[in-house]
């Protein structure tokens, strides 16, 4: 399905908004916000519904990922909202052997650390994940003309925890299959790369608007490291749902070095952490690429005035951008105000209304 084939509807009703418009970097009548976990732990009625409800069946409850989903929206008012989903789902999906454990993250019972291990990982069906394509089938017909990114964990991410077995400080389990095993680590990548691309194209034939590929954890590498074991399976991934025509977003913690490398991959928006100025990322990144980002989350916790004045500074820096998304420059904190949030939406809407 390409993004013609699409139904009308679906795609008419968000294609103005400021959101996608800043991805395509057409002028806004205002800059578009949303937040990376912004459907989450900071949220009490998201705490409420979760209630006793592990994190993987959460993720596989149609009605309650459109709630999550949508809390965010409701309260917030922002420009977008994000599918609330976790990166290991699809992994879980095809019967890998995980959990998610609080206060630690997702645990792989076997790593995968040799070529029969990749035998585990089976392509992914929409039928693995049923459940996605329902609850984006509910969210559309809620958010109207707001849209949804859908997202998935990029291959190195996904290997990393794979590798390790669960996160990693120094991920030397990993680095040591992609440092001594070059071709079992470019086919691991690859197959990790056909799931996340499947994944994708769940979430966008179900009707997501945007999509973001998450590479948590690829800001440990050296560049050349990054083009020569990363790049090929990242741009396998963006490309390969380049023909629906949504916008791609790529983003990853720690990466300043890398944001060249990051566009280069094929996104049509390069996420920027909050290490690097906006200016300074548009230079490293190139034209024809939108940014988002880039507050640093901590900020939040200060007091007000400090939040609209760091806030002023993002925004002077993304002055010249081609196009801007406005994001923390990585997730929202689960102990943060969400009524900071609030404020923080409406000042830059407020500060950047045409």
């Amino acid at each position: 399905m390409s993004a013609n084939d699409r139904p009308q509807g679906q795609q008419s009703k968000t294609y103005d908004s400021p959101f996608m418009k800043a991805c395509r970097r057409e002028a806004v009548e205002h800059t578009p916000v949303w937040f990376m976990r912004q459907a989450g732990r900071s949220l009490p009625e998201y705490l409420k519904v979760r209630e006793g409800i592990p994190m993987l069946e959460s993720c596989a409850r149609p009605e309650l990922v459109a709630e999550i989903t949508m809390q965010p929206v409701r309260r917030h008012n922002v420009d977008a909202a994000v599918y609330f989903s976790d990166i290991v789902v699809p992994l879980k999906a095809i019967g890998i052997d995980l959990d998610i454990k609080p206060g630690v993250g997702p645990v792989i019972a076997e790593p995968i650390r040799t070529r029969a291990d990749l035998d585990r990982l089976r392509d992914l069906t929409p039928e693995d994940v049923w459940y996605v394509t329902e609850a984006i089938g509910l969210l559309t017909a809620e958010l109207g003309s707001t849209p949804l990114i859908g997202f998935a964990g990029a291959p190195f991410t996904l290997a990393s925890y794979l590798v390790e077995g669960g996160p990693s400080r120094n991920h030397e389990h990993t680095k040591a299959l992609m440092y001594g095993d070059p071709q079992l680590w470019a086919d691991l990548l690859d197959r990790l790369a056909e799931i996340t691309s499947a994944f994708l194209k769940v979430q966008i034939e179900a009707g997501a608007s945007a999509v973001q590929l998450f590479d948590s954890w690829v800001g440990a590498l050296a560049p050349a490291d990054y083009r020569r074991s990363i790049l090929p399976a990242s741009a396998k991934v963006l490309d390969s749902v380049a023909s629906y025509g949504v916008p791609r977003i790529h983003f990853g913690v720690g990466t300043g070095e890398l944001l060249g490398l990051m566009g280069e991959a094929g996104a049509d928006v390069v996420g920027v952490d909050w290490r690097v100025p906006l200016d300074e990322a548009a230079r490293r990144v190139g034209p024809g690429k939108a940014l988002q980002g880039n507050l640093d989350p901590a900020v939040l916790f200060a007091p007000t005035e400090v939040v609209e004045a760091k806030t002023r500074e993002v925004l002077d820096a993304a002055a010249g951008l081609e196009g801007h998304i406005f994001n923390l420059g990585h997730g929202v904190m689960p102990n943060m105000d969400p009524e900071a949030l609030t404020r923080l939406v409406e000042y830059v809407h407020t500060q950047t209304r045409a």
